[in-house]
């Protein structure tokens, strides 16, 4: 290869690189940047495409457009009082979610030990209008389902209520008019300190309108703030790959370098990727993690390193630079992108870590600079690196044509195609990853495949059932055939399909796995169809889920009146100002406190945990986290279908109301309770599980024989069973992958949530011999570390200092199924919305 691309760049520098191309996906790295920079320059002719299939396209041009030139946007949700996200799942997709996540949380949590609400003004208010179920849609205060063709409307009729000038409101049938026109008002009535966010697949006129919508309501420099691009140098993706495509066809690129990018299999299905690569004569040279689908049609694979082996450095979504250090050397001899670059410019012995130094060096210099370079290393990001916030003006003239755009947009068919990233392994670049093609999808719970999403109503009109096999029609002939599953909150007439699968060399984990949706894409509808048909093939599949029942049960008492169980508890911020307490009113506040069990004096330490359920927005990152840190095995799509997923934390999904339109979608984390009162401990024939001097309920796996009693007497359902020998002894990179401080169970053992009794340990040791307690927060549980909106607290109960502490003399604090005198460690606070009047009535 060193051959090869030296007589290659040889045979450029007396051209100006004129044959030279580089294909990447988004650069956000400094260092990046300056490489291709310093390539550009030293061939003059050369060219820099860009392709990645989740790009905000849209969102670009549409920016572009309102303020003439490209811009960058991020949000400051803790200025936040009332919020509309149209087609966005804000709180967990996209480069911010995760500080959104945590900002939007921090004004959704109410009540505090003293038992009155905070008032009013100071919870923030959600609007939602979505086609499909979200995770941000699941928390909505009002959730609106809409069909992809008629958010052209949605937004007309926003942006004329709220007085953007020359836009004219459109006709909307009854149900949208009534919810945009309170929508409006509410968003105006906290002009300063409202929002509209507007998700990637939205066109680039609804960008525009929308960005003319939070200047009419004074959202600029307050809850939105704008500045200069996080990308280095943004382009249309779009329009870079058809220009570097046409290129190709026309011969006059003679060496090609694709690093980070996989168009044969993401890119619109009509640019026929494969076929332009097949036919091109260049040196294709493809740098990337897998020999995937375009390594397939290049001449070269280049292995990449993994980014926790690599040097580098990257923007955060506000700009902010960190620092990627790696934690293990390069498993498998790769290289980085940079490196990459550095041979293209005749530097193909220069490592990462020398590319990286020589960025900061120019930019900090001087004498100091080893010293500064090291501080940086320590401290992780570069004080003071984020982009300033600018305030650029609206251009009226771009106004007006994009409400023109979508004025004439035209109308959707009987049924619409909505195509969607995936909420686990996004558009397939994470197909390869076990712990997310087991992780179960937020809403759907569905592991392994991908399928048609349809609601209820829709399915029954079209004459298809759940688990049949159907096949989509494009209006040009184009077909997708896959499993329909009927989602309860789903548009009627809109059938959404998630990207990332139907992979043929990703690895051998994704392989095979589902059926690509990226078969439906075209130049002009990258993310749906208007109008699609679709026919039952009468074949059907075995998909499967974690989660086979939708409501919350129910139980009849003797008086044959059905009362909830009340696993979630909610009510609207109104009535929990009126009542504080109604989590312990209603049949609720179960007196358990008789008991044959004499009970135990905790005095030194006693653990325990509670999960706010309004904070809580089943983004899953407790569930990764808890697999990651206790070695939890993969097991495979068919052993989930038998129930027998080993996931330590399991987030539970509920409806409310009717089937097709819920008016509540609740998800709920379910981890072992650490019951007082354990039923699991007094089944066991052989002491395995025990209870702990400081209120743990632990696990002896060496006692455990596998009668699975403790599982039969769990209320809870959260004991996993290695009923197969699920665990890989033998691959050595699994060995480096796993936790030391966590035992690897081998078959036959029962296993479960220990509060990461590992990390309590692990703080405790250091304390006894300072001789002080453990400080609270000193201990953070994995799913408590990394969940976003800090929905979880943990520590010591005989801390009256402790948050947890806090947090169970909050009057929304309840147990889960208290009724049977478990007396669990484990609590939740109950949700509070914060509905509109307007709506609520």
């Amino acid at each position: 290869l060193n051959q090869q691309l030296i007589s290659a760049l040889n045979a450029q520098a007396a051209f100006g690189g004129a044959g030279l191309r580089l294909l990447t996906g988004a650069v956000t790295s400094p260092t990046e940047a300056r490489l291709i920079a310093a390539l550009l320059e030293s061939y003059p002719q050369a060219r820099w495409h860009r392709w990645d299939p989740l790009a905000r396209d849209g969102a670009t041009q549409g920016l572009t457009a309102a303020f003439g030139a490209p811009v960058g946007l991020r949000f400051d949700f803790t200025k936040v009082d009332v919020v509309l996200a149209l087609e966005s799942d804000f709180l967990t997709a996209g480069p911010g979610a995760v500080r959104y996540a945590r900002d939007f949380a921090d004004r959704r949590k109410v009540g505090h030990a003293e038992g009155t609400a905070t008032h009013a003004g100071a919870m923030n208010r959600l609007y939602v209008a979505e086609s499909s179920p979200t995770a941000t849609g699941t928390v909505a205060d009002h959730r609106f389902r809409v069909r992809p063709s008629q958010l052209g409307g949605i937004v007309q009729a926003l942006a004329a209520a709220v007085g953007v000038a020359g836009v004219a409101a459109p006709a909307l049938d009854a149900a949208a008019a009534k919810w945009v026109a309170a929508a409006a008002r509410d968003l105006a009535a906290h002009r300063g300190a409202a929002l509209v966010v507007a998700g990637e697949t939205l066109p680039a006129a609804a960008h525009t309108l929308v960005a003319a919508i939070n200047e009419a309501l004074g959202a600029s420099g307050g809850t939105l703030l704008y500045s200069a691009p996080v990308e280095a140098d943004p382009v249309d993706n779009l329009t870079s790959l058809v220009t570097l495509l046409d290129e190709m066809k026309a011969g006059k690129v003679d060496l090609l370098l694709v690093s980070g990018a996989n168009p044969v299999y993401d890119a619109p299905a009509d640019l026929d990727v494969a076929a332009v690569f097949q036919g091109s004569s260049a040196l294709r040279i493809h740098h990337g993690l897998h020999d995937d689908e375009t390594a397939a049609y290049c001449q070269w694979h280049v292995p990449a390193t993994h980014y926790l082996e690599s040097w580098g450095d990257a923007r955060a979504y506000d700009g902010t630079v960190s620092l990627v250090q790696p934690l293990i050397e390069p498993l498998y001899g790769g290289k980085t992108t940079s490196e990459m670059i550095g041979a293209l410019l005749g530097r193909p012995t220069d490592d990462a870590y020398t590319l990286l130094r020589e960025t900061w060096e120019a930019q900090m210099g001087g004498e100091t600079f080893e010293s500064a370079f090291r501080k940086l290393l320590h401290d992780g990001q570069l004080p003071g690196s984020a982009l300033p916030p600018s305030q650029p003006a609206l251009v009226a003239a771009s106004v007006t044509a994009a409400a023109q755009v979508l004025a004439n947009a035209p109308a959707g068919g009987e049924l619409e195609l909505a195509l969607r990233p995936d909420p686990c392994i996004l558009d397939g670049r994470f197909a390869n990853n076990g712990w997310l093609q087991e992780l179960p999808k937020p809403i759907t719970k569905l592991t392994w495949e991908n399928a048609i999403l349809l609601s209820p109503r829709t399915a029954e009109k079209l004459g298809v059932k759940g688990n049949e096999v159907a096949e989509l029609t494009a209006p040009d002939g184009r077909k997708l055939t896959g499993p329909v599953w009927l989602l309860p909150g789903q548009a009627d007439g809109v059938a959404t399909v998630h990207l990332g699968y139907g992979r043929t060399r990703a690895g051998k984990v994704a392989n095979g796995i589902g059926f690509s949706a990226f078969a439906a894409q075209t130049q002009a509808s990258r993310w749906g169809l208007s109008s699609v048909a679709l026919r039952a093939t009468g074949a059907s599949a075995e998909l499967a889920t974690t989660q086979g029942h939708h409501s919350i049960d129910w139980m009849r008492e003797e008086s044959e009146q059905a009362t909830a169980r009340a696993i979630v508890r909610q009510t609207t911020l109104p009535e929990f100002e009126k009542n504080p307490h109604f989590a312990h009113e209603g049949g609720h506040g179960i007196d358990t406190s008789a008991s044959f069990n004499p009970g135990f004096e905790y005095k030194g330490y006693s653990w325990g945990m509670v999960i706010d359920l309004n904070a809580c927005n089943g983004c899953n990152a407790c569930v990764v986290a808890c697999q990651s840190e206790n070695n939890i095995p993969v097991v495979g799509k068919e052993q989930v279908s038998r129930g027998r997923e080993m996931h330590w934390i399991r987030v539970d999904r509920y409806y409310q109301g009717d089937v097709d339109e819920p008016s509540a979608i609740v998800s709920q984390p379910i981890v072992c309770m650490q019951c007082e009162q354990a039923p699991c401990e007094v089944v066991c024939p052989v002491a395995a599980t025990t209870h702990s001097t400081e209120g743990l309920n632990d696990m002896v796996y060496n006692r455990c024989v596998g009668t699975r009693y403790c599982s039969n007497n769990c209320p809870y359902k959260v004991r996993r069973f290695n009923f197969l020998l699920y665990q890989d002894w033998e691959t050595e990179q699994f060995k480096l992958q796993r936790n030391p401080d966590v035992t690897v169970r081998s078959r036959g053992v029962m296993e479960k949530c220990t509060y990461c009794v590992q990390r309590i340990n692990r703080a405790r040791i250091p304390a006894d011999r300072d001789l002080r307690q453990v400080a609270d927060g000193e201990i953070l549980t994995a799913c408590q570390q990394a969940c976003p909106p800090q929905a979880i607290s943990f520590g010591n109960l005989n801390d009256p200092a402790a948050k947890v502490v806090a947090d169970k003399k909050n009057p929304r604090n309840y147990a889960l199924l208290e009724e049977l005198g478990t007396r669990p460690r484990t609590t939740y606070l109950a949700m509070v919305k914060n509905p509109n009047p307007e709506l609520s009535a």
